[in-house]
């Protein structure tokens, strides 16, 4: 009815189909997994303001600028 050659091909096709299925699901949760990680990454910048971060370099900006002033008075700190 069937000759084994027959057989060991649909089998070995079957194997292939069975292989390359679970290959995909596993690329597609490692996707998932790599998106979760770059959304849980992104969140916590997006929480802090751009306002405080501007207000923070120009006190650093202040404050050079006043040791400066200071260096270039003679004052010693």
């Amino acid at each position: 009815m069937f000759e084994p050659s027959i057989i060991i091909a649909s089998a070995s096709l079957l194997g292939l189909v069975i292989v390359a299925t679970a290959m995909l699901r596993g690329w597609h949760g490692w996707l998932e997994l790599k998106r979760r990680e770059l959304e849980q990454d992104a969140a916590p910048r997006q929480d802090g303001s751009p306002m405080g971060a501007a207000r923070i370099e120009i006190a650093d900006l202040k404050e050079r600028i006043r040791k400066l002033e200071a260096i270039a008075s003679g004052v010693d700190l």
